[in-house]
């Protein structure tokens, strides 16, 4: 059974059964997802962690599956229904909807029109009526009147509730009900009578119908939202006359009046059990597609996001911008830490711009300030203008900073935890001054959800986006890799292997005992075991170590056989590190062993020359148009400087410097066809856009990339 359900991922997938048995058997073994596939590429033939991770989430849904079947296997048999025939079929079943059409007919039910049919003894003449035999039904109905079935009629309706039933329940007439969805079924919404005023956001949807397999995720997501909500009535349907002509093409054999019951039973069946049960069905089916849609464009947003370019080690001037209650200033040395914080009032109605100059350049200079963080919210542009305007005493580059979840964090127990003695405000600040120093190491302590780079977030699978997006976040923060010693706690949680127990042992033996000196040194913390080191040791970092290879992606598992080429090589180990020369010296196939393959040692090879080598982008200054600060300074035509801050399946949110975002819908990405905005642009991107159309009263801007050339 283990090898049919592996033969079906590895179809599912495109790739060889040797591979998903191998990285099951890893992950069976406690292996996560990064180690897997940085440390093991041996054993799965090179499969990358998206592969990885699928493999992974199609063996679990197989997991569910067979736990199902145990369950239908126990009910049919406590039935004493379970013959050879019908428990290999369902063992043998590997389809979710099959299986369940299989268990229909010994389903527990409540109970139903056939359930009173039979139990006044009508099933006999259903029987007689569905060979479509008997030419008259009627007589033979009047055989099964008691004191419960007055009459004829009651008799063939009661024989007909039993048929309709069976119809229900066979599997050839669900497919044939599946067919006529597939082919032909349309998503309609019309508004709920009364509720016109109070849904005018679902305008767009109060008489909408469209074909099923045509309608987008956010389409769809929205008309769900609507019902939701009770303002919109949604609802599936195919072609009803041509289901039902091929279920009578089925079920009606004869010509006469049996016949002319069973097509009556069919009928009803369709209507009353059939076509609700499939429509549920694909509501269903069709949520789950819109959701991993959504989910997928979410999931790369968030590790577009968690990968942007840092700052890095700088000392930072970091301001939350506001205009009433001021601009909450902080400075933070090359950690993050908090040096300093005090609030400045240069807007109105205050506008005590000479004062905050002088508290600016005086900060800058006493606290040796290198780069400057300004949230992109409230006052950003403003705030802006009047930082450029200002003359330090030492090169300092101005940034504007993504502020989404900052909020979130600055009043989370996590934020509380940090800084205890301060306000919401200071918090928030010093979150905007991390993001630009190091995105990811801030960005891990925000629910992700919070972080607004998603569509329709709310109204998808909850469970299902906090996987995908936890496993978004476990995937970036290792394939960074972070520093031992700087690291917080919430980031050493989503190192391979570690959780938050060994985060905050490591964080408490920090504390105890200073810095970590090598690699090997994790040992000692607390409930650190071997298969725990083995899993996280790759991907933390410790710059100043002894042995330069424990600042670098080497495993420690692969140490000694560094040590050996060295000694072949007859250097020092630090003589091989960046060493262009002694390491194209190398002879790489003489140390291809039974577990160590070429993969393996061609890392080793690039960690060499560039050892611990950060993936993401240097960091680039941006600067918005000048004077532009509203929507009412934007006109059809102007070209504008902007930051990509939001992709949806229908195009891309463009920050042009004031607070609403303007749209690039899909089709204006580019001069060609484009299914993808992934394709075309990226989070935090910098672009050039031209407006296309400002509707001030809905306050919505149209951009367009079209022939707008990019820098």
């Amino acid at each position: 059974m283990q090898q049919t359900i592996i033969e079906i991922i590895a179809q599912n997938l495109g790739v060889r059964t040797n591979q998903v048995n191998n990285t099951i058997a890893l992950l069976d073994e406690g292996a996560t997802v990064p180690f897997i596939s940085r440390y093991r590429k041996e054993r799965t033939g090179s499969l990358d962690e998206v592969q990885v991770l699928a493999i992974k989430e199609q063996n679990e849904k197989f997991k569910e599956l067979e736990k199902r079947k145990e369950t239908i296997l126990k009910t049919i048999d406590e039935q004493e229904k379970l013959t050879p025939e019908l428990q290999s079929r369902i063992e043998n079943c590997y389809d979710p909807v099959e299986l369940e059409d299989i268990y229909l007919p010994y389903k527990p039910k409540r109970r139903t029109k056939a359930t009173m049919a039979r139990e006044k003894g009508l099933e006999p003449l259903a029987k007689i009526i569905m060979k479509q035999v008997e030419r008259d039904p009627e007589f033979r109905a009047n055989q099964f009147l008691n004191d419960e079935v007055s009459s004829v009629e009651e008799a063939l309706a009661g024989a007909r509730d039993i048929i309709a039933e069976w119809v229900s329940e066979n599997e050839r007439a669900r497919n044939i009900a599946r067919r006529g969805f597939e082919q032909g079924a349309e998503v309609s919404s019309k508004v709920v009578k009364g509720k016109e005023e109070e849904a005018a956001k679902f305008r767009d949807y109060f008489d909408w119908k469209e074909p099923l397999k045509k309608c987008p995720s956010h389409r769809l997501l929205a008309m769900r939202r609507g019902e939701n909500e009770g303002f919109l009535r949604v609802s599936i349907s195919p072609d009803d006359d041509r289901v039902l002509e091929n279920l009578d093409r089925f079920f009606v054999k004869g010509n006469n009046e049996s016949a002319e019951q069973v097509a009556l039973a069919v009928k009803d069946s369709y209507k009353r059990l059939i076509q609700p049960s499939i429509e549920t069905e694909f509501a269903k089916l069709s949520k789950e597609k819109a959701d991993d849609e959504a989910i997928k464009v979410f999931a790369e947003n968030l590790k577009q996001l968690l990968l942007a370019p840092p700052l890095g080690q700088k000392r930072t001037l970091a301001i939350d911008p506001g205009y009433r209650t001021g601009c909450k200033v902080v400075c933070l040395d090359e950690q993050g830490n908090l040096l300093h914080n005090e609030t400045i009032y240069p807007h109105k109605p205050q506008d005590e711009k000479k004062m905050a100059a002088k508290k600016i350049s005086s900060m800058v200079e006493v606290y040796k300030i290198d780069a400057i963080a300004i949230g992109n919210g409230t006052a950003s542009r403003e705030t802006e203008a009047f930082i450029k305007k200002l003359r330090y005493n030492r090169e300092v580059r101005v940034y504007v900073v993504s502020e989404d979840g900052a909020s979130v964090y600055s009043a989370s127990s996590v934020a509380r935890q940090e800084f205890p003695q301060y306000d919401v405000t200071v918090r928030g600040a010093v979150s905007i001054g991390r993001r630009l120093m190091d995105p990811l190491a801030e960005l891990v302590k925000i629910d992700p959800k919070s972080i607004g780079v998603g569509q329709y977030q709310h109204d998808i699978d909850q469970k299902k986006l906090k996987d995908s997006l936890d496993a978004v976040v476990e995937l970036s923060v290792n394939s960074v890799g972070v520093n031992l010693n700087t690291a917080s706690k919430h980031l050493l949680t989503y190192i391979s292997g570690l959780g938050p127990q060994l985060a905050e042992n490591i964080t408490n033996y920090r504390k105890e005992n200073g810095m970590f000196a090598s690699r090997d040194a994790l040992k000692k913390v607390p409930r650190m075991g071997p298969k725990a080191f083995e899993q996280a040791a790759g991907f933390l970092r410790i710059p100043d170590a002894e042995n330069p290879l424990d600042n670098s992606g080497v495993h420690p598992e692969s140490y000694k056989l560094i040590n050996k080429i060295a000694k072949d090589l007859k250097c020092e180990l630090k003589e091989l590190i960046r060493n262009e020369e002694l390491v194209s010296k190398i002879d790489w196939n003489k140390y291809v062993t039974a577990e160590v393959g070429l993969p393996t040692l061609n890392d080793i090879k690039s960690e060499l020359l560039k050892p611990g080598r950060d993936p993401r982008k240097p960091i680039k200054v941006f600067e918005f148009a000048d004077g532009i600060f509203s929507i009412g300074d934007l006109h059809v035509g102007m070209v504008l400087p902007g930051i990509v801050n939001n992709i949806t399946k229908f195009g891309a949110f463009v920050d042009v410097g004031i607070k609403e975002s303007g749209l690039v819908h899909i089709s204006e990405l580019a001069d060609r066809f484009v299914s993808d905005p992934n394709e075309i642009v990226k989070l935090h991107e910098h672009v050039k856009v031209r407006v296309k159309e400002v509707d001030i009263p809905r306050k919505r801007i149209q951009l367009s990339m079209k022939g707008v050339e990019q820098e």
